[in-house]
């Protein structure tokens, strides 16, 4: 069976099977080196945070302070010296922000930050504003000191809020860490305001919600510092201990829990508490300073060694993904070898193989089971391929013998045919004598008339014993030594048919048939003209001209029957063309078989096509090899004889050949 056009070849198979873990190898090795790279890349972006965001936004988080300081004492304090201090720092706080602005709208700070980061970038840069608010409400007198203590607490919180933001970009120790500095930070940021509401309260008392405020931002400072140095780093934690061991730091504690217990400061205290807090609130700044240092130094290091790690990652998976390919690649091709090679090997069986062992068979020869069938050799390892190549030769060794019994049987059931045919042939020949010797015997018109019959009915099942000498393969009996002509012959032929009186045998050129096909010719044309009387209405006629062709003699052999369809009759001339073996249960077509095979034997060729009339014509064609031309003398003899049926018959014997009774009987057979 010729492969469809949707068959694949089993190497496009194997591929495709192993392509499917390959690609999730591949999709593997690239998540995981795309991870390893971005972890790297963001590494590199954090350098970049801290000089165009972290860094100037914590130089305007001290501005902001000092600010909201200076501008506490002056609400504490209208006077013209704290209102000189003040519009001094307003210009340090313009000269930070304005710094902010341009550096956090770069284009340098906008791509290295995410969408979610710039959004907290936008609403910090939008907070800046209220600075110039509150500052309104201070010049104008209407501001309420708390509500300005809060205000810059608010700006600051949008500050760190992106600071916040710009610190949780993975879980890199080196960006946990930066959070925890950004709580110490805002720590430090609680301490400003704690001093802020101090300085708005130097010549009067602390109101009830002033106090409040300040004892949230003592307890909420501490809980920062207590929470974040857990956290830190060695390094970092050690320089935050020392900086909260200190006496400045401690006497800063009493003082905040003499506040909150209610206790007014006095002018010296006030003056004390003013130097301890912002001696702690400058060491927190070094701190802050210098550990974002320390930070942003680690961080290109680290950076480099992701992008090593990740180079090495990625390379080694690279050449773990090429050599699984190759691998995968070697064993597809090795296994599609063996495949390729048990394909060849099964395809050389089918088309090779056994076809050569049933033609040697048909022609009769001996065949040895292990030598035309010996067993298929494999190229590789593979169990399951050698247990079907093991499989192929059992099948192999099986098809020969099945083969060589078939043939043994055919050669037997000829054999059969044969001896049958041989032994009715010997009885019709002594039937046919005995009639002779009656005919010469009786006088009686009528009871001739019946003889001849019986005659003609002997010589029908001659011919249908023959038919059973040419199924085993055996010449027929009877034979010709001299060239016949082609009108005697085909006469001959037409009277060997029951309805021989419905045959018209048109006259023909004077050629001759040579004499040793002269019993095939004359079998074959019978059955072509039973044929067409058989398959024709009883009223019709049979038509049979001859004449000579530049290739041969042909014969056309036309009924006015039914005809047949187009697929039927081309059905029956390949079978004409390439006769089959004869199949035992297929006798409904034994005379077509017969036609066949005779045509075969002598190179004739036969062929059917549709009659002008309805019916079918048969045309066959003998070559010229076995067309000759009889001597002067005996054409001149033949046409001065009366010729009927009955001696177109018997012509060969007229012609002194070897008479039928002359042939081989029971004995010889």
């Amino acid at each position: 069976m010729a492969p469809s056009k949707r068959d694949r070849p089993i190497k496009i198979k194997l591929i495709g099977l192993l392509l499917v873990p390959l690609i999730s190898l591949i999709v593997l090795w690239v998540v995981t080196a795309g991870v390893t790279l971005a972890d790297s890349l963001r590494m590199r972006t954090y350098k970049t945070l801290w000089s165009t965001l972290r860094q100037p936004a914590d130089a305007l988080i001290v501005e902001i302070q000092r600010e909201r300081l200076e501008t506490a004492r002056y609400l504490g304090a209208p006077t013209a010296a704290n209102r000189a201090s003040m519009n001094a720092q307003r210009l340090r706080t313009d000269a930070a922000r304005n710094r902010v602005h341009k550096l956090a709208t770069s284009e340098e700070s906008r791509s290295a930050t995410t969408e979610e980061m710039r959004a907290d970038v936008d609403t910090m840069l939008a907070g800046l504003k209220r600075i110039d608010e509150i500052r309104g409400e201070v010049d104008e007198g209407f501001a309420d000191r708390l509500r300005a203590i809060e205000t810059f607490g608010l700006v600051n919180d949008s500050i760190y809020q992106m600071h916040n933001s710009l610190a949780i970009i993975n879980d890199i120790p080196i960006y946990q860490q930066s959070r925890v500095m950004i709580s110490l930070g805002y720590a430090k940021e609680l301490l400003s305001r704690e001093q802020a509401i101090i300085a708005v309260t130097a010549t009067s008392r602390m109101t009830e919600e002033e106090h409040k405020l300040f004892t949230q931002l003592v307890g909420h400072r501490r809980f920062l510092i207590d929470q974040a140095l857990p956290e830190l780093e060695e390094s970092l934690r050690r320089m935050h201990v020392n900086l909260i061991s200190t006496p400045q730091y401690q006497r800063l504690r009493i003082q905040e829990e003499q506040i909150v217990a209610g206790d007014r400061l006095g002018p010296q205290e006030r003056r004390a508490w003013q130097t301890t807090s912002d001696e702690i609130t400058n060491a927190f700044q070094r701190l802050q300073n210098e550990a974002g240092s320390v930070l942003a130094a680690r961080a290109e290091p680290i950076a480099d060694a992701i992008v090593w790690r990740a180079a090495l990652t990625g390379n080694l998976g690279l050449v773990a993904v090429l050599a699984s390919v190759l691998i995968s690649l070697w064993v597809g091709s090795r296994l599609s070898r063996e495949l390729a090679h048990l394909r060849q090997a099964a395809l050389e069986l089918a088309n090779v193989r056994l076809p050569r062992v049933i033609e040697r068979l048909k022609k009769g020869e001996d065949v040895d089971v292990k030598t035309a069938a010996p067993p298929i050799q494999t190229v590789g390892r593979t169990t399951e391929i050698q247990d079907v190549a093991r499989a192929f030769s059992t099948v192999q060794s099986t098809a020969v013998e099945a083969a060589i019994g078939q043939a043994r049987l055919q050669r037997g059931v000829a054999q059969v045919f044969l001896n049958l045919a041989r032994r009715n042939q010997t009885l019709l020949h002594r039937q046919r004598t005995q009639l002779h010797s009656m005919q010469r015997n009786t006088t009686d018109p009528e009871m001739l008339e019946e003889l001849f019959r019986l005659d003609h009915l002997t010589t029908r099942m001659r011919r249908h014993a023959e038919n059973l000498i040419i199924l085993s393969g055996a010449p027929a009996g009877r034979a010709w030594r001299k060239p016949i002509p082609m009108y005697d012959v085909v006469r001959g032929a037409a009277a060997e048919v029951e309805d021989y009186q419905r045959v018209n045998v048109l006259p023909m050129a004077e050629h001759a048939l040579d004499g040793s096909a002269v019993a095939d010719v004359i079998h074959l044309i019978a059955e072509l003209i039973e044929n067409a009387t058989v398959f024709s209405p009883p009223h019709t006629q049979v038509t049979v001209r001859g004449e000579l062709v530049g290739t041969g003699f042909v014969v056309e052999i036309e009924d006015r029957g039914l005809g047949m369809s187009p697929e039927q009759m081309a059905e029956l001339n390949e079978r004409l063309a390439n006769p089959p073996e004869f199949d035992l249960a297929d006798t409904d077509r034994m005379g077509l078989f017969v036609v066949a095979r005779l045509a075969a034997r002598r190179d004739i060729k036969v062929t059917l096509r549709p009659s002008p009339y309805g019916g079918t014509t048969a045309i066959v064609l003998i070559p010229s090899s076995l067309i000759d031309l009889p001597k002067d003398s005996d054409l001149a003899r033949l046409a001065a004889e009366e010729v009927t049926p009955e001696d177109i018959i018997y012509a060969p014997i007229r012609q002194g050949e070897r008479k039928p009774e002359d042939q081989p009987g029971e004995e010889g057979s």
